[in-house]
């Protein structure tokens, strides 16, 4: 129970329809007391706030509540590996590992030690069946799909989790939550990286590790030096805005040199690819020998296109696109569908 509407549902869902619930929220992260420099604060997930509107849902529902510290977990799992990705020059995904390590892992380890069958979340996602297996497929809502996150769910944890919402929209869940009187019905929506309330990951990632690293040259794809930069970690792949150079044409970052310090750039038509390699493949089916022909999703909100999928004797997978396309960004995940279900997914190299 994360202190917001869906998680917030899903137990009332659960308790009406007979389970034997008891509530877990996990304290990871506390910004509730961060104050951005213009005054301005910020609604975020796993505060202390949230804390305290889980317990208060809990108590409207007559369920256990426990809170489960998992700060030190989350620092080392998910903070420094954020940290250490942008120093590597790639962009992570923190919410992919987040529910891969914290949620479906430690989490789930914990619910088991208190003699519970299942665990359930309010993400927006399913689990069927599938040759008399669980298999992960799409959220019914589209504009709230969470499947892409949890593609690291292997069938032994599908088996032991509960989607309650993942047939539903988010109006009908809100309707739920009023039907339900539950405090949290018109809570705003919280943001994906509930450690950076504000959204300024460059002072995040500075006030952790230090200001005045991975100072290098903007290079020009051609070779050009056309100036310098105040740390690799500020640049992601597909940006324009920050670059301040004066050139021709406009500018996007299209790679990042991290162990020369560069950040290298060139004109639009080179953001796009038709091919990229993938690490760290994990699979929902039997791992392909051959190539595989699926739709393919390289980041959270992006439309999945259809790929050829050649694996690849390290464990990764070669990608290549029916048609380039645009922000192909390392250090993200890639997530491989067929039709609406979820088949497996990577890290982009």
């Amino acid at each position: 129970m994360s202190g917001g509407v869906d998680s917030s549902v899903t137990a009332a869902l659960l308790k009406e329809q007979g389970y034997d619930v008891i509530g877990i929220t996990m304290q990871i992260w506390d910004y509730s007391s961060f104050t951005a420099e213009n005054g301005e604060t910020f609604g975020t997930c796993c505060s202390l706030d949230d804390v305290y509107d889980a317990r208060r849902v809990a108590e409207s529902l007559d369920i256990p509540f426990y809170v489960i510290n998992f700060e030190k977990d989350f620092q080392r799992h998910v903070i420094d590996n954020f940290c250490n990705e942008y120093f590597a020059g790639r962009t992570p995904n923190p919410c992919v590992l987040c529910n891969q390590v914290l949620k479906f892992e430690l989490l789930m380890h914990k619910a088991q030690e208190l003699e519970a069958d299942y665990l359930a979340t309010g993400h927006y996602a399913q689990i069927l069946q599938s040759d008399g297996r669980p298999a992960l497929y799409k959220g019914l809502d589209d504009a709230k799909d969470q499947s892409y996150f949890l593609f690291t769910l292997t069938p032994e944890q599908m088996a032991k989790t509960l989607f309650p919402l993942g047939g539903m929209t988010k109006d009908e869940v809100r309707a739920l939550a009023v039907r339900f009187k539950l405090q949290v019905a018109d809570k705003a929506e919280s943001q994906d990286i509930c450690f950076v309330p504000d959204g300024n990951y460059v002072r995040f990632i500075e006030e952790e590790c230090g200001s005045g690293l991975k100072d290098g040259d903007i290079v020009h794809h051609s070779g050009k030096v056309l100036g310098r930069h105040q740390g690799i970690y500020r640049y992601t792949v597909g940006q324009r805005k920050g670059l301040g150079l004066s050139w021709r044409e406009p500018l996007y970052v299209i790679g990042i040199d991290a162990e020369n310090c560069r950040v290298i750039v060139g004109e639009k038509p080179l953001l796009s690819r038709s091919t990229f390699e993938l690490h760290r493949c994990l699979w929902n089916i039997p791992a392909p020998e051959g190539s595989l022909q699926v739709e393919c999703r390289i980041r959270y909100r992006h439309q999945p296109v259809a790929v050829q999928v050649y694996p690849l004797p390290t464990g990764g997978a070669r990608i290549e696109f029916s048609q380039p396309q645009k922000g192909i960004t390392p250090g993200q995940a890639a997530v491989f569908y067929l039709g609406e279900r979820v088949i497996g997914g990577g890290w982009i190299a």
